[in-house]
């Protein structure tokens, strides 16, 4: 019972509020529909001042062109006169025209005449400043000419004197040179020289020859002692033909400058049987290679020696020339 009851009570009052919802939009559609009409009579009003401002507009504007095209009348209708006077004036304004235009002309010559007249004294009178100029400053210039050359002078006199010095220093040098080099080839002579005599005592051969053994050397056909040289038979040997050779290979035979073991020696001829100085036939004036030369090869106590653009066959034991070939080197 209770139960119907309830579900009774909340079905009349959910008809309630169905109802009292239904019924509340009416006065709120009615403010809608005023403030419609209202608007729709605002548009119509500003439309109306809207075309009544146009036409306005259109009215000052027509009035406004009808009274320029009368100003516009009134004043061609002025301006007739005023071009009447102007084709009257018109001649003669062309003949001042003219005339001033001629006075305008010679004032224009008048004037390039003043203004040549005025550049021509102008550059009179640079040229004038210029030459003026010029004279002083020769002077100057002519002093300042003297003075380079002078230092010049001066310049070239120090790097004179300096180069003297450089060149006495290199000669000095050389000098000393030569003579530390003589001194060391003298005493290398001596020292071969003493070796020479000792490989001779014990080698046996001395001026006395203790033992009856002798040296002997091959000509290239057969071998022959030395003590009985043949300086003609090797010659006709076209082996040690060194003339032609020569003639082919020239540039062999051109040695460097020879220098003598004494310092103020001059070259003298030199034939078979002199004897010489241990120091012309020292080591360094020896003939290592006769071959190379077409010369015939020898052993013992012989040694082919250059003795200036000649060769020598000197017995080294006691200096004795055994052959000469004069004009030997170029």
């Amino acid at each position: 019972m209770i139960l119907t009851k309830l579900m009774k009570g909340s079905a009349l009052g959910a008809l309630a509020a169905a109802m009292a919802f239904v019924a509340l939009p009416d006065p709120a559609e009615a403010q809608s529909r005023d403030r419609q009409e209202r608007a729709q009579r605002d548009r119509g009003d500003r439309g109306d001042a809207r075309q009544q401002r146009q036409r306005q507009r259109g009215e000052a504007r027509q009035r406004m062109r009808q009274q320029d095209s009368r100003e516009i009348r009134r004043a061609r209708s002025e301006r007739r006169p005023v071009q009447v006077d102007r084709q009257d004036s018109r001649g003669n304004n062309r003949a001042d025209l003219s005339r001033a235009r001629g006075q305008s002309r010679d004032r224009a010559e008048a004037a390039r005449e003043r203004n040549a007249r005025r550049e021509a004294r102008a550059r009179s009178e640079a040229r004038t400043e210029r030459r003026s100029d010029r004279r002083s400053a020769e002077p100057r210039e002519q002093a300042r000419r003297e003075a380079r050359s002078n230092e010049r002078r001066q310049q070239a006199r120090r790097e004179a004197r300096a180069e003297y010095r450089r060149d006495q220093a290199r000669r000095d040098a050389r000098s000393n040179d030569r003579r530390e080099r003589a001194r060391r080839e003298a005493r290398r002579d001596a020292r071969e020289d003493r070796r020479i005599r000792r490989d001779g005592y014990r080698d046996g051969y001395r001026n006395a020859r203790r033992d009856q053994r002798q040296a002997r050397y091959y000509d290239g056909r057969r071998w022959h002692s030395y003590n009985r040289w043949d300086n003609r038979r090797w010659r006709n040997n076209s082996r040690y033909d060194w003339q032609r050779y020569r003639y082919s290979n020239r540039s062999i035979f051109r040695l460097g400058r020879y220098y003598a073991p004494y310092r103020d020696y001059r070259y003298r001829r030199i034939s078979v049987g002199v004897q010489l100085g241990s120091l012309f036939f020292g080591s360094r004036y020896w003939i290592n290679d006769p071959w190379r030369y077409r010369l015939p090869d020898v052993y013992g106590p012989y040694r082919w020696v250059r003795y200036y653009d000649d060769v020598l066959l000197v017995d080294i034991y006691n200096g004795e020339v055994v052959d000469v070939i004069y004009d030997f080197f170029w």
